[in-house]
Parts: structure tokens; C-alpha cells; sequence
């Protein structure tokens, strides 16, 4: 290395190279900017003397600085019995003891060498909290699957030759082989998570062709398909424990799970029997087939005792469910029998669910009939999801694969919030955000009062609730993403936000730090008091200021608010897509109360 310093050889590349060879990260078009900076001569080419002020500017914060002279008793050595007190009484660390901090130490403590060359003393302080301390640990960002996504849509048509094949239906989207399709998700189902994935099947074939789907479905899962009952769920759905590495299959299905089990094993071939099935609906349309509105807590427990009396005698009014038009449809038994705990079943109304839906049906609701539901009706609505999986679809009329915001259908507990992947944006930023909890499995626990039966929780109505206030100081950004500009000397901004139950939604920012993305410093203060944090997602995004052309995103961050860490934190940037911007982050100081 010295030799290549003498010889004029040490380029901006190799700066790169050499930096990270140092474990210190950094972004090539800052470290771009910080070269020009520090070539003297202007020839592309630096001394060792330049390289150390390059390595300083990218390794040495000052507010880290800040950090370790507060808790060194003479600002040059933080002793173990120092980082022990730091680890308790910032970071919420009270079981940490002088063994953790010493290995600590040993791990990010700069060497004898490196010190004298490179180092100051407080910066393997900087590197343990840059490494160590993101606000969430897990991060699945390659594509829907590897994300944790466990429940697809594949949209299923005749082709040729008896192949049926997948394409999203009455859009230029290319066509593929429905095997090719079942391969690839054969190959990445299970690489990030190995909980259950579901194969919800839009299933537009003939009865002889999805023979062929459910041929292709068994040759490819094998015993990963589930195509019977579990012995310990006769009567209950099974938890996603239950179902590791699982394919589930979500059709249509003929008969009841009795009649299907009683078939396993037996050949299907050629067998094809009819489904009657309402026709669709207007999304918009009310729910006629309701005697009324339920517009409170006590009348919806009227209504469910009214019910129960009804029931135990076997009678309903005629006049309950309004007659609608049928279309028969044509099933193949093999395929049918492929669908056990994840049948789909038409939406008809809630009171009807109430009284005949059996535990594996579940429903598909479009999401502007869902949104009318969950304002006019919550507490029936959040009754239905406490007992059935329910799936909420975009509308019709979004051709362009636009999504709508998932969290108003995950706060009256429904499962399955569907969403476009390949669109980014709020939406997928807060679904990538939501799933992070759990270790990004891709199944989350509802909160209690989403599962209990005797809950009388509404989203839009909170009554009795346990807030939690959460502080964050945003104290400073590093190599915060360039965006358009090839320069580092772009106007900077954050802006933080809190997504949950509506009365939760909240939004501050901090002030603009001028011509600095490098290691802007705002040290700003924000204070949320929120309602219901179970289900409260936080994002963090950063801007440049632009007054001609307006603000310009660079990166974001969202999480659960539950899942953040008290103490000197992380928050890592990502790009519109999701992937890591990777060493881009913001620098926190998180604490709350309940």
C-alpha cells in the first residue's frame, strides 16, 4: 500500500476499495465528492497524508464523539465498566455486563497500528453503533418471495396444446407456462421463510386443463403440497406452526373436506362436477341482503343473540337474502381436492358468514366495498376476521397496478391485504415495513383485542387505550443518497411519520440542512403520542429540497413502532424498490413510555 501511495497509483477507485478493505462504508459518489475534495494537486491521484483525511471525514462523526466523551472519564479510553453503563442507560441494555462490553472492546476497538495511523479513539464506538444497531435486524428485500410474501396470485388461463398458462388477464402483460410459473416458486418458496405459502389460484381454465394445473401442482411440491387434512385440524384451521414449508392451494372447491379426504388417494381423472355461483356484484353495491346497519357495539351483540336464538331454531326470514342470479360453473375433482383449509368462498354478508361460513372458507372482498364495510359496519367486520382468513383485492379500475394503503384493512384484522409488488411506493414501503416484525416470516400475530371475542375495539372509536409516547431525536444523516445530483451539495430533509388507527396518523419534519447530504446535522426532537402502537408503523423519509421542481425522494424507512429499540439507533435507507441504499442511514435517539 505504501509503495502504491509513492507511485502515484491510488486513484478513486482504489479508494473505494481501500476504504471498505477498513470496514468502513461508503457510497462511491460520496466518496467521489470527498476525493475532489482532498486532491490538492487535482490529478486524480493522492498521497497516504490525503487518504488519511479521506478515511477521518468518512469514519469520524461528531456526534458519536459526542456520545463517547460523555461517558469516558477522560475522553480518550471508554473503559468496560463506561460501555456497560452506555449499554444500560442508553440503550436499554440492563442484563449487559462487563464480559459483553470487554468483547465489544475486542471486536471494534482499532489496533494498536491502525489507531496510530488512522483511528481516533472514539471511533470504534461509531463503528459498533453503525453495525450493530439497526432499529429493526432482519431485512428481505430481493423480490416478493424473498421478502416473505406467502400468499400469491396467479392468474390462470387456457393456452395451447392443453397447457394452461398465467397472465394477468385482459392487460398486455406476457404470457407464461403455468408449470414454468409452479417451478420458480417451487425453487424460492421457502428460502427466506419457512412458513406456509399460499397459492391463491384467479382460475379462468377448463375442467381438463386444471386437471393439468393439478397434476403440475403435485409433481412439482410433492409432499409439500398439502392435499388432506392434518389429523390435529378436523375441525380447525391449523396455525401457520403447523403448516411449515406447506403450499396451500386457494380455489374453488366442490364438496365438503369430509367427501375430499374420503377421495384421497383414489384417481380423479376425467371427473368433472358443477358449482353454482352467484354472479359478481357491483363492488359499490350495499350489502341489500342486511336487515340494517350496525352502528354500535350494543347492537351488535343484540344482533349476534338474536342470531344464536334463530339458529337454535333452525329458521331464518325469507325476506334476509335477496335472490341473485346464478352462473354454474365446471371443476375438476383433482384440482378441487388440492384446496383444504383455503377454500374461497363468495362474500355474501356478514350475518350470513355469522350463521353457514365453515372455519377453512375463506372470503375475497373488493377494496372499496371493504372500505365502505369497515366505516359503516368495524364491529362486524373485525367479528368476521376474528373467524375467518379474509382477503381484501384491488378495484377494478387499477389498470396501472397502482395499490391502495394496506393499513385501514389491517386494522380490523384482515389477513390478506393484497397488494401489487412490483409497484413501489407508501403502500409497499409500509407492507415491507409491517412484515419486518416476526423475524420477517411473513405471519404476524394479530393484537389481542383483534382475536378475543369479547373485544369491542374500532379503529375509528378508541375508547379505553394504553398510549405509548415515543420520542425521537433525529440527531444526523450519513451519505445520505444523491438522487439525480452528482454533487453531495444538495438541501436535505426528513420527514417522519406515524401510520395506524386514524386518530394515530401524524407527520413532522425537521428544517432543511443546506448543501450538506454527506453528514447533515439536524438533532431535532419529535414527540408522538399514539394510541394504539400495535399496530403503529413509523417511516422515516428523507428529501432534497427542490423549490423549482419540487422535493426529490432519496430513501426511506419504515417499521413497526413496536419493533424499534430505545437507545442511539440506526435507521438504514432504502430506495423507491426497497432494496438497500447501504451505508446511507440516519442517526437516532429513540425512547418511550407506556
Amino acid at each position: 500500500i505504501q509503495d502504491e501511495f509513492r507511485g502515484g497509483k491510488i486513484n478513486v477507485e482504489k479508494t473505494h476499495r481501500l476504504l471498505e478493505k477498513l470496514d468502513i462504508p461508503c457510497n462511491f459518489g460520496h466518496v467521489k465528492n470527498i476525493f475532489k475534495d482532498n486532491d490538492r494537486l487535482k490529478q486524480g491521484r493522492i498521497t497516504i497524508e490525503e487518504f488519511r483525511a479521506i478515511y477521518r471525514t468518512f469514519a469520524h462523526r461528531e456526534e458519536i464523539a459526542e456520545i463517547f466523551n460523555a461517558y469516558s472519564e477522560n475522553r480518550k479510553i471508554l473503559f468496560e465498566n463506561n460501555l456497560t453503563k452506555f449499554l444500560a442507560q442508553e440503550q436499554s441494555r440492563n442484563k449487559a455486563t462487563k464480559a459483553d462490553a470487554s468483547d465489544i472492546i475486542q471486536k471494534y476497538e482499532p489496533i494498536e497500528e491502525g489507531m496510530s495511523v488512522f483511528q481516533s479513539l472514539s471511533e470504534y464506538l461509531y463503528l459498533f453503533i453503525w453495525s450493530r444497531n439497526d432499529a429493526v435486524s432482519c431485512l428481505y428485500l430481493i423480490s416478493a418471495l424473498v421478502k416473505g410474501c406467502r400468499c400469491l396470485e396467479i392468474d390462470c388461463w387456457d393456452g395451447s396444446q392443453n397447457e394452461p398458462v398465467v397472465y394477468h388477464g385482459y392487460t398486455l402483460t406476457s404470457k407464461l407456462l403455468f408449470k414454468t410459473v409452479v417451478q420458480s416458486i417451487h425453487k424460492y418458496a421457502f428460502m427466506t421463510s419457512e412458513y406456509p405459502v399460499v397459492l391463491s389460484l384467479e382460475n379462468h381454465c377448463s375442467p381438463s386443463q386444471q386437471e393439468v394445473m393439478a397434476d403440475v401442482l403435485q409433481t412439482t411440491f410433492g409432499d409439500s403440497l398439502l392435499s388432506d387434512l392434518l389429523d390435529d385440524y378436523i375441525d380447525k384451521l391449523p396455525s401457520p406452526e403447523a403448516l411449515k414449508f406447506k403450499v396451500l392451494i386457494k380455489n374453488k372447491k366442490i364438496g365438503t373436506l369430509k367427501e375430499t379426504h374420503e377421495r384421497h388417494g383414489f384417481n380423479k381423472h376425467g371427473k368433472v362436477e358443477e358449482l353454482e355461483e352467484e354472479e359478481e356484484q357491483e363492488q359499490e353495491e350495499e350489502e341489500e341482503e342486511e336487515v340494517k346497519e350496525t352502528e354500535s357495539y350494543d347492537n351488535f351483540l343484540t344482533t349476534l343473540n338474536q342470531e344464536t336464538e334463530m339458529e337454535e331454531k333452525k329458521t331464518l326470514p325469507i325476506t334476509l337474502f335477496k335472490k341473485k342470479k346464478v352462473r354454474k360453473i365446471r371443476i375438476s375433482l383433482a384440482l378441487s381436492d388440492l384446496v383444504i383449509y383455503t377454500k374461497a368462498e363468495k362474500f355474501k354478508s356478514f350475518q350470513y358468514s355469522r350463521l353457514y361460513q365453515q372455519f377453512n372458507e375463506n372470503n375475497s372482498i373488493g377494496e372499496t366495498h371493504a372500505r365502505k364495510l369497515s366505516k359503516t359496519r368495524a364491529y362486524e367486520f373485525i367479528f368476521h376476521t376474528k373467524n375467518f382468513i379474509t382477503r381484501i383485492y384491488p378495484k377494478a379500475t387499477r389498470a396501472d397496478s397502482s395499490n391502495y394503503n394496506p393499513q385501514e384493512f389491517w386494522n380490523i384484522g384482515c389477513q390478506m391485504v393484497a397488494l401489487n409488488f412490483q409497484t413501489p411506493g407508501l403502500p409497499m414501503d409500509l407492507q415491507n415495513g409491517k412484515f419486518l416484525d416476526n423475524g420477517g416470516c411473513g405471519y404476524i400475530l394479530k393484537p389481542q383485542f383483534l382475536r378475543d371475542a369479547k373485544s369491542n375495539f374500532n379503529p375509528s372509536k378508541i375508547r379505553d387505550s394504553n398510549p405509548l409516547t415515543l420520542t425521537i431525536r433525529l440527531i444526523s444523516g450519513i451519505q445520505l443518497p444523491l438522487g439525480n445530483s452528482s454533487s453531495n451539495k444538495i438541501d436535505t430533509l426528513v420527514i417522519v411519520e406515524v401510520f395506524g388507527v386514524p386518530n394515530d396518523h401524524m407527520k413532522q419534519q425537521t428544517r432543511v440542512v443546506k448543501k450538506n447530504a454527506f453528514s447533515p446535522r439536524w438533532n431535532e426532537t419529535f414527540t408522538f403520542i399514539i394510541q394504539v402502537p400495535e399496530l403503529a408503523l413509523i417511516r422515516f423519509v428523507v428529501e432534497t429540497q427542490s423549490l423549482l421542481t419540487g422535493n426529490e425522494f432519496l430513501g426511506q424507512y419504515t417499521l413497526p413502532v413496536l419493533c424499534m429499540e430505545k437507545g442511539y439507533r440506526r435507521i438504514p435507507l432504502c430506495s423507491k424498490t426497497g432494496e438497500s441504499l447501504e451505508p446511507a442511514s440516519l442517526f437516532v435517539y429513540v425512547w418511550y413510555i407506556r
